[in-house]
């Protein structure tokens, strides 16, 4: 008696214990495609997060400009110290109609502005040519603090003002936050100097500042970096002038 079709014992499919149409196998053309959709859902997940990431950098930079144009609103020669990203100077251009100069000692900016690759020394800037001075999270990253300053009066207009933004290690889990902050930094900058309030104001009138604004910051400006943070904004002091 001759078998059916489906139980030829030469088809490939061929099996004495099923009888049915035979199953996909590992490697046909479904399990290509399912593999090719599986890997553009993770891909369009991946710039999901990206695009989400880097609106928060931007969102972040735009509030911090706002804050910085309300202290500096007469400023149209500003010095960025530390620029990084780029989108504080990015947005307080916009924002003031400013010539706004980024420099930074690594990288290049994500937005389009106005940069130069600095030393950790020298600012590359001329004598007395800014109006205004920002140094954004960057002063516990100097080495030399003392010649940081040098330079900063250096660059400064007479009339000038420093907006100042820093991490204060006022408790302990500001400490155990800073220490992380210094792990991942240490290797490209070096070791991180984070100072209490005091010591901020200390430092400031040793090189010849005076504060003319200061306050507190919310925590959870970043809330992957609830930190405690101050804002200061100096001019240098009369003795100086």
């Amino acid at each position: 008696m001759l078998e059916p079709s489906f139980l030829n014992s030469h088809s490939p499919a061929y099996s004495p214990y099923v009888i049915g149409p035979p199953l996909p196998r590992y490697g046909t053309s479904l399990d290509v495609a399912d593999a090719r959709r599986g890997g553009s859902i993770l891909a369009g997940l991946l710039r999901r997060l990206r695009r989400e990431r880097r609106r928060r950098k931007v969102g972040r930079a735009y509030d911090m400009a706002l804050e910085i144009a309300r202290a500096i609103p007469n400023a149209y020669e500003i010095l960025d110290v530390g620029c990084g990203n780029g989108f504080i100077a990015q947005h307080l251009a916009g924002l003031l109609g400013s010539y706004v100069l980024g420099i930074d000692v690594d990288g290049q900016p994500e937005a389009p502005v106005n940069f130069r690759r600095y030393d950790g020394k020298h600012f590359p800037a001329g004598d007395h040519s800014f109006e205004a001075v920002l140094f954004c999270y960057v002063l516990h990253h100097a080495q030399d603090i003392g010649a940081i300053l040098s330079e900063l009066k250096r660059v400064l207009k007479d009339d000038g003002s420093v907006v100042v933004y820093e991490d204060i290690p006022a408790t302990w889990w500001d400490r155990f936050l800073c220490g992380v902050h210094n792990r991942q930094w240490r290797g490209r900058t070096g070791e991180c100097t984070f100072r209490g309030e005091a010591e901020w104001r200390d430092t400031f009138q040793a090189a010849g500042f005076e504060i003319v604004q200061q306050r507190s910051l919310s925590r959870w400006r970043n809330f992957a970096h609830p930190v405690c943070r101050k804002f200061f904004v100096l001019r240098l002091s009369k003795a100086q002038n």
